[in-house]
């Protein structure tokens, strides 16, 4: 198989479908590379890609090489206007090839830059733009084929639906830029050196199929080739074409953005409006005249794609008041509007961490109205700081109830934060006897740590092992109290001692008890328990007869192990040496402490299994044997026959499982009984019937 990228499409218009896109051989060449100004339909003006083609979007429905469709439009016989009348999709790029194959099988390809709406309802707010690859033709399930196209390589296995494939990115209301990161890209165009020439200021004319340009691997064509389905190898070539429907019209407009609009005033009501705006180098920005400000229509200078505008305010700015420009050299006129809004600096911003106090100040431009200034989250500004402000944000708006907003990060004092004190947590036994080891924990400690230090305050005189770590013992000689201190020390000081205290008393010989005995299903996990043995300070288990165990957690109260199936005959048999064992497992706790040794032993034995109902047929004509029965225990278990009254004999079959209403039933071809006249029948589990009488038929 051609090793590529498996891509899962999720398209909001069009379906899903799953393909394997697989490198072109030849490096990329070029793509989308710009998304141009928004529009007053809510999409971009314009986009453009690497050869600086910029294609507009096809809205209109009065011009046959760029339409948009009349299906998609409320009432086609009037202008398309926005909202109310505007298509629910168009394209800015609309390309196609139509083949035919081998088989006489027709197959479509598209390569579209399309806009539309998220929901499919014309909503201002959920424009998006995608770049789409569609390939569609019919084909009997599991067959593989690659199409190779203007855009790239895929590798597609078809379904029940055929070869059906829409892939879309970029389909997020807004995020006009996530096309350039689709597959589109740059634009294909009628090849130049082929007549006729692509009609002046379109990229092709979409009524005719001609050969194009435009293709980022050099592939300005449609190859359909079939694959082997299993090892990836070209079985064929079943269709090429090298004609596409091309629809696109170059950008005229250049379309204009209103980036900002800001004014400063002085006391006495004087000042100015400043504009920035973007749009393609050279054009003819304009800020459309205000009366009420007291400036007239006026161009913006440009440098570089970006332009900038100073314009007089004679008088106070009314709040709300809007700044609009206008892009001159478009028809029709493009136009942006945008809130002028003052500017606010932020003069001042530190935060006192011993005072848990934050300091803002800020100005705002607009001396004249004088607005009044918030800092998020905090409160309006008033030349005092805020207090008990014990966690300050890395960053504060102030926000200006004339509109304009800036961000300032904070810079802090005071003295740096060091660790706390550590707290000390300490544990041990509450009782011990004479010639025990004890253990004294302080693990349980927090905080930042770099010493511990154990200290005997009460009792009998003994040596600390390990006094200066979080774990001490000590080993008590003679009965009495003892107590002991835990002092913890770090870097943020000591924290406050803690004690524990230990009642030892004299030596007491420990007592075993290994637990009662138990009666369990054989595969089953065991449980032993010798908690309840006394005076112990170590435990070992270990086996004294029965089928061999491995014992987990021999050295602790509470082992376990997972008691032995019982052997099976193997197959075929006979097995002379066969020997059924169905003994308990037997096992011995040794306790131990200073004063003595003590041990008890445990049984525990399987479960007795009966096997009744049974029913044992042999038919001589077809060599066939039929056991069935019942267990008495629903486990699951393997049933095994053998012929004979022992279970040294031949097997008969296969073992076979018990159901989960404990029946059995075996069905199987031979070993002839010969002049034997019974089986015996063992399980897994321990069952065991001998000598079970045979009923021979023909």
């Amino acid at each position: 198989m051609v090793m590529g990228v498996i891509v899962t499409v999720v398209a909001p218009i069009g379906g899903s479908a799953m393909a394997v896109v697989v490198p072109p051989a030849a490096a990329r060449s070029g793509k989308l590379v710009q998304v141009g100004p928004i529009a007053d339909h809510g999409f971009p003006a314009w986009y453009r890609d690497s050869n600086n083609v910029r294609l507009e979007g096809c809205v209109s429905l009065d011009d046959p090489l760029c339409p948009a469709l009349a299906d998609e439009v409320p009432n086609p016989d009037l202008p398309v206007s926005y909202p109310d009348n505007f298509p629910g999709e168009f394209f800015y790029q609309l390309d196609g090839a139509e083949l035919t194959l081998t088989n006489g099988v027709k197959a479509t390809i598209g390569l579209n830059v399309e806009g539309a709406f998220a929901n499919d309802e014309v909503v201002a707010g959920d424009e998006i733009v995608f770049g789409r690859v569609r390939i569609r033709f019919a084909a009997p399930a599991g067959e593989r084929y690659r199409i190779t196209h203007p855009y790239g390589v895929d590798d597609l296995v078809a379904t029940a639906k055929g070869i059906n494939m829409t892939e879309d990115v970029g389909a997020v209301p807004g995020a006009f830029g996530q096309v350039l990161n689709s597959r589109i890209g740059p634009f294909l165009k009628w090849d130049p050196a082929v007549a006729p020439a692509a009609p002046a200021g379109y990229a092709g004319d979409p009524g005719v199929d001609h050969k194009v340009v435009g293709s980022p691997y050099n592939t300005n064509f449609v190859r359909i080739e079939k694959l082997d389905p299993a090892s990836g190898a070209v079985l064929g070539q079943v269709g090429f074409t090298e004609l596409f429907s091309v629809q696109g019209r170059y950008a005229t407009n250049a379309g204009v953005d209103l980036d900002q609009a800001t004014y400063s005033t002085a006391p006495d009501g004087t000042g100015v409006a400043e504009v920035y705006a973007t749009s393609e180098p050279g054009q003819a920005v304009e800020v459309v005249g205000n009366a009420a400000l007291g400036f007239r229509n006026t161009r913006l200078r440009g440098s570089s794609g970006h332009y900038y505008g100073r314009f007089p305010i004679t008088g106070p700015v009314p709040m709300g008041t809007s700044i609009e420009v206008v892009n001159a050299g478009d028809r029709p006129v493009a136009r942006k509007t945008r809130k002028l809004v003052d500017v606010v600096q932020i003069t001042g911003l530190s935060y006192d961490a011993d005072a848990q106090e934050l300091s803002v100040a800020a100005t705002s431009s607009d001396k004249a109205g004088r607005p009044a200034l918030t800092a998020t989250g905090f409160g309006a500004l008033s030349g005092s700081p805020f207090t008990g402000v014990e966690a300050p944000p890395a960053t504060v708006t102030v926000t200006s109830a004339a509109g304009g907003t800036a961000t300032a990060s904070i810079i802090g004092s005071g003295h740096p934060f060091l660790p706390g004190a550590p707290v000390a947590g300490a544990t041990a036994d509450s009782t011990a006897i004479i010639g025990q080891t004890v253990r004294l924990d302080g693990t349980g400690s927090t905080g930042e740590i770099d010493r511990y230090k154990w200290t005997q305050t009460a009792g009998p005189s003994v040596s600390l092992s390990n006094a200066m770590t979080s774990i001490a013992t000590f080993v008590p000689a003679a009965a009495g109290t003892y107590v002991f201190t835990l002092e913890v020390t770090g870097p943020g000081g000591s924290g406050t001692p803690v004690t524990v205290t230990i009642d030892v008393t004299g030596a007491v010989a420990p007592k075993a008890d290994a637990g009662a005995d138990q009666t369990v299903v054989r595969g089953r996990t065991v449980a032993l328990d010798g908690s309840r043995s006394t005076a112990v300070e170590s435990y070992a288990w270990r086996q004294v007869s029965g089928p061999a165990v491995t014992l987990t957690g021999a050295m602790t109260s509470r082992p376990s192990f997972t008691y032995p199936a019982q052997a099976l005959p193997a197959a075929p048999g006979p097995n002379p040496a066969f020997v059924y064992a169905n003994d308990p497992v037997v096992l011995e706790l040794t306790v131990r402490n200073p004063a003595g040794v003590a041990t008890a032993q445990v049984t525990v034995r399987p479960s007795p299994e009966t096997l009744s109902g049974l029913a044992v047929r042999y038919r001589t004509g077809n060599n066939e044997w039929r056991i069935s029965g019942t267990s008495n225990l629903l486990t699951g278990q393997r049933v095994e026959a053998v012929l004979g009254s022992t279970l040294n004999g031949k097997v008969i079959g296969a073992p076979v499982a018990v159901d989960a209403t404990g029946a059995f039933s075996i069905r199987v071809t031979g070993p002839a009984p010969g002049g034997v006249t019974t089986i015996s029948l063992v399980t897994s589990t321990g069952g065991r019937t001998l000598a079970a009488n045979v009923q021979v038929t023909n």
